[in-house]
């Protein structure tokens, strides 16, 4: 918004525009204020907000059992030896 105030301050034709064609006499809008200073700012003290982010880390027990096979099957009839051969 300042920089719209400071662009139309400069340029009268944008400053016309805004106010729908023609610039009134007795002008008192925020461009003028603008122009001639008086524009008072206020120092005010904002608490920053940070986003604390939470992270929970949940360890799942994993089980492993060996349990070999029942049936053996005679040479040539069980699966290959390397995934390759087929």
């Amino acid at each position: 918004m300042w920089l719209l105030l400071t662009v139309a301050e400069a340029y009268p034709a944008l400053h016309a525009w805004l106010h729908g064609g023609t610039i009134p006499d007795n002008d008192d809008c925020a461009v003028v204020a603008v122009a001639h200073g008086k524009v008072e700012t206020v120092a005010c003290d904002v608490p920053a907000v940070v986003p604390v982010a939470t992270v929970e880390i949940v360890l799942l027990p994993v089980f492993s059992v060996f349990r070999p096979a029942g049936v053996f099957l005679p040479d040539g009839r069980g699966p290959p030896v390397l995934s390759v051969v087929s």
